[in-house]
């Protein structure tokens, strides 16, 4: 939620990802109003639909079905404003799976410590998609899904711990983690992605922003990276806080190599 820097590989099939996700693969269907590039995955289509005009508390396991949730009320800004709520608060150990969130969608989902978050697509990013703000030992983790329009950041790490990124889909975005760069505690902080398919949009947008001067580690690894001849996704951006101070693998901060990355 707390902003940071703001300069605002192809994922296994669908049906695979469905697979290591223990999902059907009669669950998800092609909406053939979400447009997609050749290759791209498969945005599903909701099984119903319902508004919340106030935070949904989770705890424990829940699983939604494949059911999309957008804000009304209190809940209907779909802009960067600071403060928002989020659609979702999940409590320490809590796992959320199987649903969609449309627009507006305020500041998406909380993670006040470790969480899970399996099988979670974004339509429309409002101010975040999630974020992560548990302690150093907190461990977040985002198994499939996807995220588009995202006027700014996906996924913003507020707190400590470390965020495993796998089998995600991501358009239309500027960045999709970012570890914060203003926070009023900070942390050392840690990513990983790992088989990420990007749909590059022409202009400039960041995979990862960490901040080296508090010793972040970001890991990519099956990064397909779609429509982007031009080269403007950029897999790491190094940051002291708020300051861009270079991009690129290293042996430190940004662990990747080109092999990693794979443009299509």
């Amino acid at each position: 939620m707390t902003s940071s820097a703001h300069p605002r590989t192809r994922v296994r099939p669908l049906t695979g990802m469905l697979a290591a996700l223990g999902l059907a693969v009669g669950m998800i269907m092609t909406d053939g109003a979400l447009s997609t590039p050749a290759n791209a995955a498969t945005w599903p289509t909701a099984n119903g639909s319902q508004g919340t005009s106030a935070t949904i508390a989770v705890s424990g396991t829940k699983d939604y079905a494949m059911k999309r949730f957008y804000g009304t009320g209190a809940l209907a800004g779909d802009g960067q404003e600071e403060g928002q709520d989020p659609i979702f608060r999940l409590a320490n150990g809590a796992v959320l799976k199987n649903v969609i969130l449309g627009g507006p969608a305020a500041d998406g989902i909380h993670c006040e410590g470790s969480c899970t978050l399996q099988n979670v697509w974004w339509e429309d990013v409002g101010e975040d998609a999630a974020t992560f703000r548990g302690g150093t030992s907190a461990t977040y983790h985002v198994i499939g899904g996807g995220a588009k329009k995202a006027a700014d950041k996906v996924f913003q790490h507020n707190g400590g711990g470390t965020l495993n990124i796998s089998n995600f889909a991501v358009q239309e975005f500027k960045t999709l983690y970012r570890s914060c760069g203003d926070c009023s505690t900070q942390y050392t902080r840690k990513v990983n992605l790992n088989t990420i398919e990007v749909t590059g949009t022409g202009t400039t947008a960041r995979l990862v922003g960490i901040n080296v001067n508090r010793n972040d580690v970001a890991t990519l690894r099956n990064i397909t990276i779609l429509n982007d001849s031009s080269r403007k996704v950029v897999p790491c951006q190094k940051y002291n806080n708020n300051t861009a101070v270079g991009t690129g693998p290293d042996s430190t901060n940004c662990l990747y190599s080109t092999s990693d990355v794979t443009y299509r």
